[in-house]
């Protein structure tokens, strides 16, 4: 029977990939504290419940004949990348030997994966903190592929996740989480994704943007104007995000101590105090006080927030939650300068976000906070006078977003010049919605109903006249109501 207060320390092989067998024992359990295994457990299932948040925020942000297909491509995205997890993503991110730049294939399918202490953190086994940062690895292209609403083919945009996750995410983890990584070396600090998941996904959802092409009907100078279809959509999706993203940085500790604490306490009060900031701001302008800023307003403090929710005090997470609030606020106004038409400001929220996180991480990052855990020790940022951190923060925003960003721009160019993997819908099918064209289902009912009016009407149906309208002449006898 296992410990579950005490554990026997690991005396297996550390030297490379290891199942653990090497410890000549019959429990492996002995090594690891239940009570950590069930709150990383618990953040693993967290932040999987975000991913169709990402969907449904997305949706709701979308026209309606676009809605189910952001559902769908998030959904994808957990299925596509759990299987590219499981064939080399762990390996090529979270092995136990490789580069500076990239992992090796000694965990390839998983191989040697179970109960040798993983690179996160010797709290946990390799099998546990493959389940966990599996999520982390999903949830990223989720967050990217957004850019795709109202224009993209569904195959292509799979084709992409499975590619853009090894191409793109794997290395960036590395570097950052892995001991043997450049940045994690250099002295980066990224708790929970700054770089990884929020600078990767914005840079790569602003190339996607750029190589796919403008919606038809955009202009420069006002976009294409029409106003989200769900916000009850927008505000469940929150919801699941909000939620999940305790499991996203309290989970991100490791263990379950007073650091996974403090991480949720920084988490919850970021996104309150950017969902307030965020509307403050449009009630400026507009005098109403918008749900759909509001939402915003937390996200954009969720994603301040992440790379030092592990790092910094409650009252710097206030700060956090304003400065990101209000920079990824007026960030939306960037893709009108760019002439770039990226419809649901992915760029905007998580890579200026993710920015400004990572920035602020190097000024408030508190070498006693960290510390919380029992083990871990840094230099700390600005406030413990470690100046040279906010370079180090710098060079990993800069790393994160121009690998990103050049990638996928190459991922796109090639995968559209591949029969079959053409990025783009025919201009009629965009007109006829994505919906219709990629799934031939639609997120509501009645959207089907609408669009067919007509059809079971004889030509020569005779309808009552309307105020100000012949008899005959009603909108639905003229053919299908176009549908936005």
């Amino acid at each position: 029977m296992s410990a579950s207060l005490y554990v026997t320390p690991y005396n297996g092989s550390t030297d490379g990939a290891d199942a653990g067998y090497t410890t000549d024992v019959t429990d492996l359990n002995q090594f690891y504290e239940s009570g950590d295994f069930a709150w990383i457990m618990t953040s693993a299932a967290l932040v999987l419940l975000m991913i169709p948040g990402v969907g449904f925020f997305y949706s709701g942000l979308a026209r309606r004949k676009s809605a189910l297909s952001l559902i769908m491509l998030a959904m994808l995205s957990i299925a596509v990348v759990d299987f590219q997890w499981f064939f080399w993503g762990y390996s090529l991110t979270f092995s136990h030997t490789g580069s500076s730049f990239i992992g090796d294939l000694s965990n390839f399918g998983l191989m040697k994966t179970l109960a040798q202490p993983s690179v996160g953190s010797t709290k946990i086994p390799d099998l546990l903190f493959c389940l966990y940062q599996g999520m982390f690895a999903a949830i990223t292209p989720a967050l990217a592929i957004g850019a795709a609403v109202d224009r993209a083919r569904l195959l292509p945009c799979i084709v992409f996740i499975f590619v853009w996750a090894t191409i793109v995410y794997d290395p960036i983890a590395y570097w950052t989480w892995n001991p043997n990584g450049w940045s994690f070396q250099l002295g980066g600090l990224d708790f929970a994704g700054g770089t990884p998941v929020h600078i990767s996904s914005g840079a790569a959802a602003l190339a996607f943007s750029v190589m796919i092409g403008k919606r038809t009907g955009y202009a420069k100078s006002a976009g294409l104007p029409y106003r989200p279809h769900n916000v009850t959509h927008i505000v469940l999706g929150t919801v699941f995000l909000w939620v999940g993203w305790f499991g996203f940085n309290g989970g991100s500790a490791l263990a379950a101590n007073m650091r996974a604490v403090m991480a949720c306490i920084v988490t919850h009060l970021a996104a309150s105090v950017g969902g307030i900031t965020w509307c403050l701001l449009d009630y400026r302008l507009e005098k109403k006080w918008s749900v759909v800023g509001f939402c915003s307003g937390a996200i954009a403090g969720l994603v301040a927030i992440t790379p030092a929710a592990g790092y910094v005090t409650p009252w710097a997470a206030v700060i956090f939650g304003i400065v990101g609030g209000i920079g990824c606020n007026f960030a939306t106004k960037l893709k009108f300068i760019m002439g770039v038409d990226e419809a649901l400001d992915i760029f905007a929220v998580h890579g200026i976000g993710g920015i400004i996180g990572n920035l602020l991480t190097g000024l408030f990052a508190a070498d006693y906070i960290a510390a919380l855990d029992g083990f871990t020790a840094i230099p700390g940022g600005w406030i413990n006078n470690n100046y040279i951190q906010l370079g180090y923060q710098i060079a990993d925003c800069c790393a994160g977003f121009s690998y990103s960003f050049v990638l996928t721009c190459i991922i796109l160019f090639v995968l559209n010049l591949i029969p079959g993997l053409s990025l783009r819908v025919s201009a009629d099918n965009e007109e006829l919605g994505v919906d219709d064209d990629q799934l031939g289902e639609f997120a509501y009912d009645y959207v089907e109903l609408q669009r067919h009016t007509s059809d079971g009407l004889p030509i020569s149906a005779e309808l009552p006249a309307s105020a100000g309208g012949r008899a005959g002449s009603s909108k639905s006898s003229e053919g299908p109501e176009k549908m936005v």
